[in-house]
């Protein structure tokens, strides 16, 4: 059962990972329509894609990261805590693109588009990270 449920952790994340890659560029070009037609055709895309991508696939990765935790019998490990506290940051950055989307919807959006360029990083810095922890075990 353990390896099917690290298949469904590994299949969570990268739909989740696409989805917190995604957004922020959506977030672009967004910014640079301006009002009018393409912006409500990019509030269609970015509230779908928070809404019926993202939100489940953090949910099933959160919750089959947990079993996983749970039935791995490695709780102390030093590894497993960095990474845990790198994916609390990957979770952060997904409520605040949830927040920055929900003022995108509201056409009250304050950022530059090179401020989402910028964030667009963040989400892939932590997933190296992770990856190098979860491989690695460097401690």
């Amino acid at each position: 059962m353990y390896l099917w449920i690290k298949a469904l952790h590994v299949i969570a994340i990268i739909g989740w990972m696409a989805g917190l890659l995604y957004l922020p560029r959506l977030f672009v070009y967004h910014t640079e329509v301006g009002q009018g037609a393409p912006s409500a055709l990019f509030k269609k895309m970015e509230r779908r894609l928070a809404l019926y991508i993202m939100a489940p696939m953090m949910i099933v990765a959160w919750a089959a990261g947990l079993a996983l935790i749970y039935f791995g019998s490695f709780h102390g490990a030093g590894w497993l805590h960095a990474k845990l506290a790198l994916v609390v940051l990957l979770t952060g950055v997904h409520f605040y693109f949830g927040v920055t989307q929900r003022a995108f919807e509201r056409d009250e959006n304050r950022r530059p588009a090179r401020f989402f360029r910028f964030i667009n990083e963040v989400p892939t810095l932590l997933m190296i990270g992770i990856v190098i922890l979860v491989i690695v075990k460097p401690f």
